[in-house]
């Protein structure tokens, strides 16, 4: 009965691993086409596109918090499958939107469902593993997200193509959001006592304050990769006129982080947080100071490879040591304080790369990412990593 107990793979564990395989994939297979699908059917300009698609993660980010709360305070299961289909449902919505404004709607209103399904699904990941093995699933339940990233929009492009049809991929979208809906019935997850009103409603309930400097670490590596994911195809074709390399960047990125997923694993599995997290935030920082300091495909290829194995062991980590601050009825919130720190990282991102580029130009911007990454490693190698050991809950 033990050994049953400490099964890593067990199948509620495998299913809510599907389930999010199918979420990411459904959410990565409309992402690089959205603008053209904007513009052709739409006429939309740039500015407009950039506005359209920025409402998806902006609402993504306000109901992240809320979320956390949801899903420690309520039946976990029921929260977790509101979520899913409301993101399942509002697919069709795209297929029914006849014009700019409808689109627009449909499209902000769906981060809502998303931010919150990425946060209950993560949690009740945590409550189906054996708690013995807790930090090993978390790792792998992330490769999930990676594997989807990495072959989603190349499915699609492939698709699209054949098809020159983008009402197939909004279908397709909506079958692969439907199996992970009726997936997601079926897991079985343990019951809980819960702590709805036990609590005086307050910060601790949205973020996890516990946490903060952890937060504010992952801010640090966010910001650097929004910068990255926003201007990297821009930045390829002025430095090195590489027009046709993006998708092969990301793709060395995700193997990266499938790799560095798959390896960091057993460190995680003994315990050793700060370490993988160490190695993690070092390998990333080397990443992105070859990424300008190298302007050439050499430099731009194996940066792509060292910041997705530099990231693929930090995130984990870092979502490990959020958990491992919280106590168990504050897993959700935990979750959501990890989400929004990125998100936050990234949008501060979007928006000072821009403006940092166009004031200074590119390579200026990628040289304060740079900065900003290594800046983020001193800190968690001189704070954070000491500031989480104080403040690990054992229960």
């Amino acid at each position: 009965m033990t050994q049953e107990k400490e099964k890593l793979w067990n199948e509620g564990y495998v299913k809510v691993m599907i389930a999010n395989f199918a979420l990411y994939f459904a959410f990565y297979l409309l992402t690089p086409l959205l603008p053209l699908y904007l513009s052709e059917n739409f006429h939309a300009t740039k500015d407009v596109i950039g506005i359209v698609l920025s409402g998806y993660t902006l609402t993504s980010l306000l109901s992240r918090p809320f979320s956390g709360y949801l899903v420690d305070s309520f039946p976990r299961k029921k929260v977790f499958m509101w979520c899913f289909f409301l993101f399942f449902i509002f697919f069709a919505g795209y297929l029914g939107a006849v014009s700019l404004l409808m689109f627009t709607i449909v499209r902000t209103l769906h981060g809502v469902p998303f931010g919150s399904l990425t946060v209950a699904a993560s949690t009740v990941a945590i409550d189906v593993l054996p708690s013995s093995r807790r930090n090993e699933g978390i790792g792998f339940y992330g490769l999930a997200n990676n594997i989807a990233m990495a072959i989603a929009p190349s499915v699609a492009i492939f698709i699209y193509k054949a098809t020159n049809s983008f009402e197939i991929l909004f279908w397709l979208s909506l079958v692969v959001s439907f199996i992970g809906l009726a997936l997601s019935y079926t897991i079985k997850i343990p019951q809980r006592e819960l702590v709805m009103n036990k609590k005086k409603l307050s910060l601790d309930r949205f973020f996890l304050t516990r946490g903060w400097l952890l937060a504010v670490n992952m801010i640090f590596f966010g910001f650097c990769y929004g910068v990255l994911s926003s201007y990297l195809a821009i930045y390829g074709k002025e430095k090195m006129g590489i027009t046709t390399g993006t998708g092969t960047y990301f793709t060395l990125l995700s193997i990266g982080l499938i790799v560095s997923r798959l390896q960091g694993n057993k460190g995680l599995r003994e315990g050793k947080l700060t370490l993988n997290a160490s190695e993690g935030v070092i390998v990333s920082s080397i990443g992105y100071f070859l990424f300008v300091a190298c302007p050439n495909p050499v430099g731009y290829y194996l940066s792509a490879l060292l910041i997705g194995l530099g990231n693929g062991h930090m995130y984990p980590a870092f979502q490990n040591m959020f958990i491992a601050v919280a106590h168990h009825d504050e897993r959700g919130t935990a979750n959501s304080s990890i989400l929004v720190a990125w998100d936050i990282g990234v949008g501060v991102g979007v928006v000072l790369g821009g403006v940092v580029a166009e004031k200074l130009g590119y390579s200026e911007a990628f040289w304060m990412v740079a900065v900003a990454q290594i800046m983020g490693a001193v800190l968690f190698l001189s704070a954070t990593r000491f500031f989480f050991h104080k403040r690990k809950i054992v229960e």
